[in-house]
């Protein structure tokens, strides 16, 4: 099975396009695959943002670093707890617009097992 995480093709006000996955609006992606990023499944809204639970399964495929997108207007945050986590378990963690997120996520890719939670809107 191919461990690398799956780039980010595309970016664009709602749309994300992910290798091997397709489009969609927002992504959970990490080392070996990735799916769409459903805020129903933990209750993540725009603040207090980013839970535990969203990036647990990163954690769990292997992502030694992870990435998270701040939204395109900076808008979506990131709980402390999660990032208190990422921080007990010894990842690199990266928060930045989104934009600026696939860049980076894309990059490490090249050279890491890496996991990212992209919101293409605000």
């Amino acid at each position: 099975m191919d461990r690398r995480s799956p780039l980010i093709t595309q970016i664009s006000w709602g749309r994300t396009v992910v290798e091997g996955l397709g489009e969609g609006k927002d992504f959970k992606l990490y080392p070996g695959g990735g799916r769409p990023w459903d805020w129903n499944e933990t209750g993540t809204r725009h603040s207090p943002g980013i839970q535990p639970a969203d990036v647990r399964e990163l954690l769990d495929n292997g992502s030694r670093a992870i990435v998270l997108s701040r939204g395109m207007r900076l808008v979506l945050r990131t709980c402390p707890e999660t990032l208190d986590l990422l921080m007990e378990n010894g990842v690199e963690v990266y928060v930045e617009e989104t934009t600026a997120a696939v860049e980076r996520y894309n990059a490490l890719a090249a050279t890491i097992p890496v996991g990212g939670l992209f919101h293409s809107t605000c």
